[in-house]
């Protein structure tokens, strides 16, 4: 046996002794969980669902990353559903990633608003092939290789600006979790109903009703528009048709671009949202 200095002792005391290595290493594991929980449950609360039983809608505004807030919406919004009973959530800027587009019919919202840039791609010869809604997150090739394989991913900018990742149908119908529960679609970008792909896509997940614009909107037009439309819907209790009709009267087409305000599928045209979320 090797020879080691002998421990001093002090008289009239055991001797010290430090705590086996695996003690230490069990209370550095629960510092480091400690922390781990304390950096994301914050962030994992204010990006996900609230708990409630009861009515609950979701505000998802992209847009906010794009450097195009609009308090005024936010505000009128929510105090809109709020006084028709519903319990909001807000995602706003950095939020809006292709995971909470996977998760989004998981939380058991009656009602969604998309504020989000979005558009028709078209293929070679300029033929549109597809509607996209973007994301805020930045395009990498290196990321969800096998959704964009399948195309449910492309990649999508507005002018001159960097790539984002951006949803299309096959997104919505082979990729997201869980199934809408006759949850109301609201989406305020451009050409959501220029085609209708992802209308269905929607209503093939378990949308009782989905409302967009056929063609480009203007930022201000579209934002005045929707905060219209959902006053007619929620505080009026106005029909689909009732409301997207009342909308298009009082503001009329875009007035840069002529688009119009449509529904899908056609027979929800006569269902108030009460009606057609269930009551």
């Amino acid at each position: 046996m090797a020879k080691g200095k002998a421990r001093k002792q002090t008289k009239g005391k055991p001797p010290k002794r430090g705590l086996p290595w695996f003690a230490w290493l069990g209370i550095g594991l629960g510092v480091a969980v400690i922390v781990v929980l304390v950096c994301i449950l914050p962030i994992d609360q204010a990006g996900g669902p609230s708990d409630s039983d009861g009515l609950k809608a979701a505000i998802i505004d992209q847009l906010y990353a794009f450097d195009h807030p609009n308090q005024e919406f936010i505000e009128q919004v929510t105090g809109t559903l709020e006084s028709d009973g519903f319990q909001v959530d807000l995602y706003q800027g950095d939020q809006v990633t292709v995971d909470l587009y996977r998760r989004m019919a998981t939380y058991g919202y009656q009602l969604i608003i998309f504020r989000a840039h979005s558009g028709v791609i078209k293929a070679e010869g300029e033929e549109v092939v597809k509607t996209s809604l973007f994301t805020s997150e930045v395009y990498s090739s290196t990321k969800y290789v096998r959704e964009q394989l399948n195309e449910e991913l492309a990649q999508a900018r507005v002018g001159e600006g960097p790539f984002y990742f951006a949803i299309g149908s096959k997104f919505i119908t082979d990729r997201m979790k869980g199934q809408f529960d006759d949850t109301v679609i609201i989406i305020t970008g451009c050409s959501c109903l220029y085609l209708r792909d992802l209308a269905q896509a929607f209503s093939d997940k378990g949308a009782s009703a989905y409302l967009a614009w056929d063609r480009t909107v203007s930022l201000d037009y579209v934002d005045d528009s929707s905060i219209a439309l959902i006053d007619s819907l929620c505080s009026e209790g106005l029909t689909i048709e009732e409301a997207v009709a009342k909308t298009m009267e009082e503001k009329g087409p875009d007035p840069e671009w002529g688009s119009v305000l449509k529904y899908y599928p056609a027979q929800c045209g006569n269902k108030t949202i009460e009606e057609l979320i269930g009551g």
